[in-house]
């Protein structure tokens, strides 16, 4: 029988565990005003270019998207993208694949047979989160506390273990760590 489809997980966020603040600003994470995250102070991506090598497709919710679309390189070259959007038209973007709710998402991906997928965006995280789906997250906290904000670690059904996997530190204080999900 084939592997199920999982999901992966890698967001920046403050220390007190916000992706965005309630407005869904991120400059917070970029304390340049860059407008998207800081590098590793040597020119790197703190292993987001690796992470996406690793993966078949990506699923995101709008917001998500709305914040990523207008960026001059798109991140995610060679990559199938789904959007989750009740709003959004699917003739919106030639890069992206629109659909109505995560189950339509699913049954897509698992049809063109997608194994692993990039998770982003606070809600679709909590969702994969909730519906079993979720196989590793990378968490690369920033050193700043917000103080308010999104999360994508809601209330959830029960309990979720996770086993450390490892941590890394970077210049400027920022600290990634992965963890795998426990079955």
């Amino acid at each position: 029988m084939d592997a199920p489809l999982t999901g992966s997980v890698f967001l920046g966020m403050s220390v007190d565990g916000f992706i965005a603040r309630l407005d869904g600003t991120l400059s917070f994470l970029d304390p340049e005003g860059g407008g998207g995250p800081p590098d590793d102070g040597a020119g790197g991506d703190f292993g987001f270019a690796e992470f996406v090598a690793g993966i078949d497709a990506l699923v995101m919710g709008r917001s998500t998207y709305e914040f990523i679309a207008p960026f001059a390189e798109w991140p995610y070259q060679g990559k199938p993208v789904h959007v989750l959007s009740t709003t959004l038209d699917p003739a919106a973007d030639e890069r992206i694949t629109v659909h109505r709710s995560l189950d339509e998402a699913l049954a897509a991906l698992t049809a063109a047979g997608v194994r692993r997928v990039y998770v982003d965006g606070g809600r679709t995280v909590h969702a994969f989160l909730r519906a079993g789906l979720v196989d590793d997250l990378t968490l690369s906290r920033v050193p700043v506390l917000i103080g308010t904000g999104l999360t994508p670690f809601g209330e959830l059904a029960a309990d979720i273990p996770l086993e450390h996997v490892r941590t890394r530190t970077f210049g400027g204080g920022m600290v990634q760590s992965t963890y795998r999900v426990r079955r």
